[in-house]
């Protein structure tokens, strides 16, 4: 059994979602947000504190991204992946390493100094500086669904997973108002998919049952 260690609206997300997507069968458990802080206990299991963390028998990983490429290549073959054969491969591995590598790292300075830190520590600067960072790298999003459903390969795939949380995120912090027209279109597009409808309900499901509050937004 697959166990993920999530923590509501977390980018850890992204692995929620790709289990879905692949329909196997995991178990969730719910972490207050940030658990370094509210779940000490968890530092045996991650010493770095973060989440995601996820568990296949001897496989430990923390990375959200490298996650979802790991469950689709142990349990494929399926169309989530891109094959090295095809022309869309590089595309797909860029993808993947942009997601959190260029933008959930701004989102997450937007958080902090908006949302978790301290009243006094907080601000409004900083918050709106890297919101800006963020949504200039969003052009990159932007120009490839232009004109495509998705974003590479003709088809959904991990990539999509991957940049879709960072759009999740990114509406949580109310930057969606300003996406452009193609990636608002993108983002509704995403969220009608059946497993990730399934993905929001386990995690509202597994907070209620392990008495986990959704964490408060800003």
């Amino acid at each position: 059994m697959i166990t993920l260690y999530h923590c509501d609206g977390a980018r850890s997300f992204r692995p929620l979602w790709m289990l879905e997507e692949l329909g196997l069968a995991y178990e969730l458990k719910m972490l207050p947000f940030p658990p370094r802080v509210l779940a000490k206990e968890y530092l045996a299991l991650n010493p770095l504190g973060t989440i995601p963390l996820m568990i296949d028998g001897d496989s430990k990983m923390t990375e959200s991204s490298g996650i979802c490429h790991y469950l689709g290549m142990r349990y494929g073959p399926t169309p989530l992946m891109v094959d090295p054969t095809e022309p869309a491969y590089a595309a797909f591995l860029n993808w993947m390493y942009f997601s959190d590598a260029t933008l959930t790292f701004p989102q997450t300075l937007v958080l902090r100094y908006s949302q978790l830190e301290p009243e006094e520590r907080r601000s409004a600067q900083v918050a709106a500086d890297y919101a800006k960072w963020f949504l200039g790298r969003l052009r990159a999003v932007d120009a490839a669904t232009a004109n495509a459903e998705t974003l590479c390969a003709g088809r959904f795939t991990a990539a999509d997973i991957v940049i879709g949380y960072a759009l999740r995120l990114a509406d949580s912090l109310k930057l969606a108002r300003d996406f452009g027209p193609n990636v608002a279109a993108y983002w509704a597009r995403l969220q009608q998919r059946e497993a990730y409808q399934r993905a929001l309900q386990a995690e509202q499901r597994a907070g209620v049952e392990q008495g986990v509050k959704p964490r408060a937004r800003g």
